[in-house]
């Protein structure tokens, strides 16, 4: 089994309350093929400057197929920001796309067969194209998107989200992709849309999974001390869809409330330190013992008369 992502590789410069980071390995394709990568083989497509040390790609490397990786002329992408003392908004203090807006996706033939491809957060346009490029094929199918895109690329979001299985959105981009401002409203109406899975991420308050008639809803774990939380929403899809690729049948109940919980958990060693470091350090022993915290938390049985 395998999984293709396709996204952003970039250098983050990162001030919140704990201080500030400069040079940081970041990017929706570097967090998730990190997270992924603890539970399936991970193929990443995307873009670097030459200004992308050999260290760089050599960390890349350690935790995905790097063959769709390119090395174009110029500097890598470069964002900055600062996050407020609660670590719930962010502002962001400069971009520079450099090669990454001149990104042309191009997946490798060796990547064609795999049974699940992600479409990080880039421009609605190239997913269409990446979806293209792939022909037909039984896999899954996921994508995220921004606030951005609903606004300036929205129809060529809606035709991409017909061909997609899974949607992972925050919560002001549901409200705005569907212009409906209770959350419970807006998944099902996203649904309409084409993905057979919503996952809506709430940062501290978890998610949301909408799915047909019924909705699964998971609080965040309760991580004490949050240092960075740049990389959590690429955390949790990674893990999310790196465990549904493994099971025989992603469709199931089971099996989405499973990566809900991983995707969950992985998520909340990415926000305890700076960049991927605590990404890096979560082995399988500190995501078991997690999930199981996490379970005892959201324990419940019905055993009063009402």
């Amino acid at each position: 089994m395998s999984i293709t992502v396709v996204g952003s590789v970039a250098f983050d410069a990162v001030e919140t309350r704990a201080g500030r980071r400069d040079e940081l390995l970041g990017g929706s394709a570097t967090y998730f093929s990190v997270a992924a990568s603890k539970f399936t083989n991970v193929n990443l497509v995307g873009v670097v400057g030459e200004d992308f040390g050999q260290e760089h790609i050599d960390f890349l490397g350690r935790y995905s197929d790097i063959s769709g990786l390119v090395v174009a002329r110029g500097e890598t992408f470069r964002w900055a920001g600062r996050y407020s003392d609660d670590m719930n908004d962010r502002e962001t203090l400069a971009t520079h796309l450099n090669v990454f807006a001149d990104f042309s996706p191009q997946v490798p033939d060796k990547y064609r067969t795999c049974e699940t491809v992600f479409l990080a957060n880039i421009d609605p346009d190239l997913q269409g194209e990446v979806l293209a490029s792939l022909g037909p094929g039984e896999r899954l199918v996921g994508l995220d998107t921004m606030n951005l895109w609903i606004d300036i690329k929205r129809e060529s979001l809606i035709t991409a989200l017909r061909q997609v299985d899974i949607l992972t959105i925050n919560e002001d981009e549901l409200r705005q992709l569907v212009n409906e401002g209770n959350v419970w409203v807006a998944g099902p109406k996203c649904l309409e849309l084409g993905p057979a899975v919503v996952v809506c991420k709430r940062g501290e308050y978890g998610s949301i999974l909408f799915i047909e008639d019924r909705a699964f809803v998971l609080p965040a774990f309760g991580t004490r001390e949050v240092v960075d939380p740049t990389g959590a929403g690429d955390s949790f899809a990674g893990a999310f869809f790196g465990y549904l690729d493994q099971q025989p049948d992603w469709r199931t109940n089971e099996a989405l409330k499973n990566a809900q919980v991983l995707g969950t958990v992985v998520a909340s060693f990415t926000v305890e330190a700076f960049g991927v470091d605590g990404l890096v350090m979560a082995d399988k022993t500190a995501i078991r013992s997690r999930r199981e915290s996490l379970a005892a938390i959201c324990d419940f049985v019905f055993d009063f008369e009402f």
